[in-house]
């Protein structure tokens, strides 16, 4: 694996066969592609400094390498999920520069993001090159998931020769990263899952020797992405100079075939330089001397790729110069039409946060009850169980996994022992009737979890994962909120990742402490693109998750572990297909003297409240967050003149702020009485039950909030 990383244009690699099999032809159009590349970007700076576009970030150094892939891997066959250096990929692979230059200008015909994204933000539907969004290093998760699902379909009767959901068997999963992004937790969660499971994915580090301005010694032991991973089994690994083509090509086609294989993923390590400074926002020679810069210079590649074929035959100088004429002509027309494109109209600014082909807000998804007494009543794991089960005999494109959701892990004990099934029992029996391949453990990882669910998802699976516990969701909330919840938006409707995250949260559990009873919906709720629901009773449980599975956009469904096992929300089955529309309150009580609204495990609590006052209270079981329902609670307000809000979050910035403060905004003539809340404390949740009764709201807080409104 060790490599000349000194080589010019008098010292590029020949081992093996003459140019590894790359004809001359090839040669000179791989040289065309890499100096297209080089060009581009300089037309985007020269269109920043005119103040014709608004960012840039290049590509430069990088080109040898890129191109080099680009001829191995196959556009529209294998998937991609490149990173923003990769200007020279995506352009080998098919996509025009004027689509590049597109989304420079920030046009609404451009196929990365319709203007939505900044430039080098690479997506591109038709040649499988999935939307990136700026984050570094969560496109490996996702890669790692997308590489699951030909293994998946290959393995589940249903899937095979479906239209919606491409795979080939032999494809890769291209993915790239900087050196710097190497030091991200998600890329050695993506390198250890991938290896572990001998997924089809191609690692591309692109070592370029700077994070912004910090050295690769500070990021990582030793200096050496491939030496840090070495350990890994399954792993190929090869490190070699990115600044020449030749060589490069050779060896990601020894990588990719080792993938093609079937022998597991595959980790490139290509040394390249940076001759550009890492933006236009940057200023290199703050950090990097003189001498440093001219010795990356006598690398680079568009120089010596150049002086080697002119000193190999392949074309001489005369020929290079027409080459570089002819590109600069087509870049120059290429500008000139780029400028010419549209630009997204402001009102479609809204468009595409959700689906616009299913609404579950809609009456579609209003069912009625087919109630099985029979069965008897059941609980809410009961009912969220039976949603899944059925879900998936309808659709066998759903699968199910988290940290110990599988009855087993190691398969020869599958229905030899009860099953785990999940900490709450709430999976259990789904893998014994679906399978090892669509009811599976994962690591004890977070974002691997939704990482990998938002890479099935893109392409055409219907993953419904589980977070163990709320309180442990914060290592995937990157990949929640930057990439789960935008990429239908970020990517202008080109993908979706319609992922259900079911999460069991809040408190009441007489020994929930601060790790086991946290309730911040509302760090959900606020984020656009994410459908945010959360029963009180099995039957709304039932329903709703229904809905989340049907529906097209990504749902966190949230189950409070209190209500798992109560008696008093127990249900019969309502049926196989019944559903409840997201942002449809329920009216658990009709009343005059004033509402409350609230949800989750304080339904209960605030009838028991009203019950225990007198007061001819009406409440409103808001079931799902986001979105909610306004109409019921105006509806309400108009009607009662007066109302308490009750959630179960911290009082301040919680849910229920919204909620009042939107009430004292849009009806304030109606009140005749402040909005009162009822909330916890401003703390996080004690141990012992005496704290925990003190810092979470209780019966006799509601009566209390009702008894003073009504009086008021």
């Amino acid at each position: 694996m060790a490599t000349n990383l000194e080589s010019t244009s008098d010292s590029l690699t020949l081992a093996n066969s003459r140019y590894h099999g790359l004809t001359e032809e090839k040669l000179v159009e791989m040289y065309r592609q890499m100096y297209m590349s080089r060009k581009l970007d300089d037309a985007e700076i020269n269109l920043k400094r005119q103040q014709k576009i608004y960012f840039q970030i290049s590509g430069a150094g990088h080109e040898a390498v890129l191109v080099a892939a680009a001829n191995v891997l196959k556009p529209s066959y294998d998937w991609f999920y490149p990173y923003y250096r990769d200007r020279a990929l995506v352009l080998a692979l098919g996509m025009t520069p004027v689509e590049i230059l597109a989304e420079a200008v920030g046009s609404s015909e451009d196929p990365n993001s319709g203007g939505r994204q900044m430039p080098c933000h690479w997506g591109h539907k038709d040649l499988n090159i999935v939307s990136q969004s700026s984050c570094t290093g969560t496109q490996h998760l996702q890669a790692t998931g997308a590489a699951q699902v030909a293994r998946i379909v290959e393995a589940v009767e249903g899937l095979k020769g479906r239209d919606d959901i491409q795979t080939f068997g032999d494809e890769v999963i291209y993915v790239s990263i900087g050196d710097g992004a190497t030091s991200e937790g998600e890329f050695w969660e993506a390198v250890n899952t991938a290896a572990n499971m001998k997924l089809p994915v191609l690692f591309m580090v692109e070592d370029n020797g700077y994070a912004i301005s910090v050295p690769v010694s500070v990021q990582t032991a030793g200096g050496s992405i491939s030496k840090a991973t070495s350990g890994f089994e399954n792993l190929f690994i090869t490190e070699f100079d990115g600044c020449d083509p030749i060589e490069s090509y050779a060896k990601i086609t020894e990588a990719v075939e080792y993938i093609r294989a079937g022998n597991g993923p595959a980790l490139t390590h290509a040394h390249v330089v940076r001759p550009y400074s890492h933006s236009m926002s940057d200023d290199e020679s703050m950090y990097r001397p003189e001498s440093e810069r001219e010795d990356d210079a006598k690398r680079d590649p568009i120089t010596t790729f150049a002086s080697f074929l002119v000193s190999e035959g392949i074309l001489d100088q005369d020929e290079v110069d027409a080459l570089k004429k002819d590109v600069d002509a087509e870049v120059r027309q290429a500008v000139d039409d780029a400028l010419a494109l549209p630009t997204p109209h402001p009102d479609t600014a809204l468009d595409y946060i959700y689906s616009h082909d299913v609404d579950p807000t809609s009456s579609v998804f209003a069912t009625n009850p087919e109630w099985d007494e029979e069965g008897g009543e059941k609980t809410m794991v009961d009912l969220i169980n039976a949603a899944m089960r059925t879900e998936m005999r309808r659709d066998p494109r759903i699968v199910v996994f988290g940290e110990d959701v599988a009855d087993v892990t190691k398969e020869e004990y599958l229905g030899k022992v009860k099953g785990k099934g999940g900490v709450f029992k709430v999976t259990h029996g789904l893998q014994l009737e679906f399978g090892s391949d669509r009811v599976f453990n994962s690591p004890l990882a977070e974002a691997n979890i939704i990482g990998r669910a938002i890479g099935m998802a893109t392409r055409g699976l219907k993953p419904v994962v589980e977070i163990q516990f709320f309180d442990y969701i914060w290592p995937a909330y990157m990949q929640l909120k930057n990439e789960l919840s935008n990429m239908r938006w970020r990517s202008n409707n080109n993908f979706k990742s319609p992922v259900v995250v079911r999460v069991p949260i809040g408190g009441y559990l007489k020994g929930g402490a601060p790790y086991h009873s946290q309730s911040g919906a509302t760090l959900f709720t606020h984020i656009p693109g994410l459908r945010v629901v959360m029963p009180s009773n099995a039957a709304d449980a039932n329903g709703l998750l229904r809905t989340a599975i049907r529906c097209d956009d990504p749902v966190m469904f949230l189950e409070h572990k209190h209500l798992y096992r109560q008696t008093y929300n127990k249900s019969f089955n309502p049926g196989d297909d019944y559903m409840i529309p997201f942002g449809k309150a329920a009216k658990v009580r009709e009343g005059n003297a004033l509402t409350v609204v609230t949800y989750g495990a304080l339904v209960e609590r605030t009838l028991r409240a009203v019950k225990q006052t007198g007061i001819d209270a009406e409440v409103l079981d808001l079931r799902t967050l986001s979105p909610y329902d306004w109409d019921a609670i105006s509806e309400s307000v108009k009607k009662t003149n007066k109302v308490v809000i009750a959630y179960e979050d911290n009082m301040s910035w919680g849910y229920g702020t919204e909620i009042a403060t939107r009430i004292a905004d849009e009806l304030f003539e109606y009140l005749d009485g402040p909005v009162k809340r009822v909330a916890a404390l401003d703390s996080f949740c004690g141990y012992h039950p005496d704290l925990e009764d003190r810092i979470l709201p209780q019966i006799d807080d509601i009566a209390q909030a009702i008894t003073w409104l009504d009086a008021y």
